[in-house]
């Protein structure tokens, strides 16, 4: 749980709960409200319950697999299948880094040194070999790496954590420790309000031709 506590905090506030608190509290709404804004902003599945997202996946595919190991190769044959029936393979990339997450390297140490024989967590690294020479090959994914949504359900799970919808309520527990600290310097550099620029009808017309 320190691990799961420290990898979970704050990161820069570009991600939708820590930027949430920032942006009511430049209002200089109440912390606790603020805050409560966040937690609202983990209720979507591609940030608060990304997790719970890809241990639906990792089960469903071991289902698919018929509950046993597989070599690379079957799994990678499996991977493309999933992807050309319009499918997604969830934790994999990010919107900023272009690397492993170092979220996952340290689940993945983790894993190693305190469950190897974990059905989940081999699973896990499994992909880890796997998946990202496929995505990238893709052409069009920026970021071919896992993130540290990937890991974290099958640790949580070994630890007989298994009441998913509480993930959530731990994610932010964790997220409190930084987004306060965050805000509570905000208050004492005197931040202004945040106003999220309006865009023109021109902009929209031009950024849609873009995509046809």
């Amino acid at each position: 749980m320190r691990l799961y506590l420290v990898i979970h905090s704050d990161h820069e506030g570009g991600n939708v709960s820590a930027h949430t608190v920032r942006l009511v509290g430049s209002a200089l709404s109440d912390p606790y409200l603020s805050f409560a804004a966040g937690m609202n902003g983990l209720a979507g599945p591609l940030h608060g319950l990304a997790n719970q997202e890809v241990l639906k996946f990792l089960r469903g595919l071991q289902e698919e697999l018929g509950n046993r190991e597989v070599s690379n190769e079957e799994l990678a044959a499996h991977c493309h299948a999933i992807l050309k029936s319009g499918r997604v393979i969830p934790g994999y990339g990010h919107d900023v880094l272009r690397k492993t997450d170092p979220r996952y390297t340290v689940q993945r140490e983790f894993a190693h040194k305190h469950l190897p024989n974990s059905g989940l967590v081999k699973l896990v690294g499994q992909l880890y070999e796997v998946a990202p020479p496929i995505l990238e090959g893709l052409g069009k994914v920026k970021n071919p790496w896992p993130n540290v949504d990937s890991h974290s359900g099958a640790l949580l799970v070994h630890f007989g954590l298994v009441e998913e919808n509480y993930y959530t309520v731990m994610f932010g527990v964790s997220r409190a420790l930084g987004v306060l600290a965050s805000l509570t310097l905000d208050r004492a550099l005197g931040v202004p309000l945040e106003r999220p620029k309006s865009l023109t009808t021109e902009w929209v017309l031009k950024h849609q031709a873009s995509f046809e």
